[in-house]
């Protein structure tokens, strides 16, 4: 990892989309109370999709966008691939320190996870972006789409007998058992992973997605209303596909289900074209600096706010004479007597984002970019 000043124009639109979605990652990730977290900020069950559910597959599809304008002018240098591959080893680093973090377990570290799998879709999709062609992209979209669907749903699982998505019997469940052992999966399950290695294939479909829609907005033989159209409409046309599709493959974030993959790429294109339209094209910016100011951090503090709430949590104060967290002891001392559980939760959690915001503020105001 290394700072640098801000140098080189950026997409500001897609800045502030980066940002808004890493906000929303922290803001979901550190609730007050976990027992007391309104519905949208959890995740579904298990089929369905909720706000929370689109944050992961907006950021990659963000991934694949951002591969486009960071690598497009570079598929000539010499050491691209180093690069690409270095980045690559140190976010799947970054994930593992996470998942051990502080006892440093190897005998039970969760071996997937959200910056593993960002590792993994970041280095295949920009190995495809710098030695494929552009025109593959969507063949391979389909290709991948298509491939999985088949693999869930119409392939036995090994031990249960016929395909189905259950939470412990599908065939993706089957594979990360097989592959990690249950000793390396999610510590809530031990039996499946919401990262799991199967269902990382039609992640790569949503950097896919990311990726043909930075084409579009990079394409030089378009206006700006026509690039805002096409993104609109595609991501539309992927929306209603993936509400299709959900009928005999049903939206579900675990399993990463194809349908999932268009219902939230759609989304995802349909909401990167209003902040273009609206930041870019109308030139409406004053309203995105906070975000801007996060999007151009965002692994930075992916990681270092997962780091901070987990050492909150590991001191102990004593308090009439019971031990507790230190988190814990803020929030019953700053928010429980004050508002229902319910929103003394959210205010729990709004004020960890606000607080990394200010950290980030400073971070810009020097013009530093901590890059991986």
């Amino acid at each position: 990892m290394h700072s640098q000043l801000k140098t080189k124009q950026r997409l500001l639109s897609l800045d502030f989309f980066r940002g808004l979605t890493v906000a929303a990652m922290i803001l979901v990730n550190n609730p007050g109370d976990w027992e007391h977290i309104y519905a949208p900020l959890e995740h579904a069950n298990w089929n369905g999709c909720t706000p929370t559910d689109l944050i992961f597959p907006f950021f990659l599809f963000i991934v694949g966008v951002s591969i486009v304008y960071a690598l497009d002018r570079k598929k000539s240098d010499s050491g691209l691939f180093k690069a690409i591959l270095k980045r690559s080893l140190i976010l799947f680093g970054l994930g593992l320190f996470l998942a051990t973090f502080p006892f440093f377990d190897l005998a039970t570290v969760r071996i997937p996870g959200v910056l593993q799998r960002i590792a993994v879709v970041y280095f295949i999709c920009a190995v495809l972006f710098i030695y494929t062609n552009p025109n593959y992209f969507f063949k391979l979209f389909v290709l991948i789409l298509m491939a999985y669907w088949v693999l869930m749903m119409f392939v036995p699982v090994p031990g249960f007998g016929a395909s189905n998505l259950e939470k412990e019997t599908n065939l993706a469940a089957w594979v990360d058992r097989a592959v990690f052992t249950e000793a390396h999966l999610w510590s809530l399950s031990r039996t499946w992973d919401p990262e799991g290695l199967l269902s990382t294939l039609p992640a790569v479909a949503s950097g896919l997605f990311g990726m043909m829609m930075g084409l579009l907005l990079k394409s030089k033989t378009q206006s700006q209303s026509e690039k805002v159209a096409w993104l609109f409409a595609y991501g539309f046309i992927a929306f209603i596909a993936g509400l299709c599709w959900d009928l005999i493959f049903p939206i579900n974030k675990s399993l990463w289900t194809s349908s999932f993959v268009l219902y939230t790429g759609g989304l995802a294109s349909m909401g990167l074209a209003f902040c273009y339209w609206i930041i870019d094209v109308q030139g409406f910016s004053r309203f995105t600096k906070p975000f801007v100011i996060y999007g151009v951090n965002a692994i930075t503090v992916f990681f270092a706010s997962a780091i901070i709430a987990r050492s909150l949590n590991l001191i102990q104060v004593t308090i009439n004479g019971e031990s507790t967290s230190l988190k814990n002891y803020l929030y019953q001392l700053f928010y429980v007597p004050y508002l229902n559980p319910y929103h003394a939760s959210l205010a729990g959690a709004l004020t960890f984002v606000f607080i990394w915001y200010l950290i980030l503020w400073l971070m810009y105001k020097r013009n530093i970019i901590i890059k991986v």
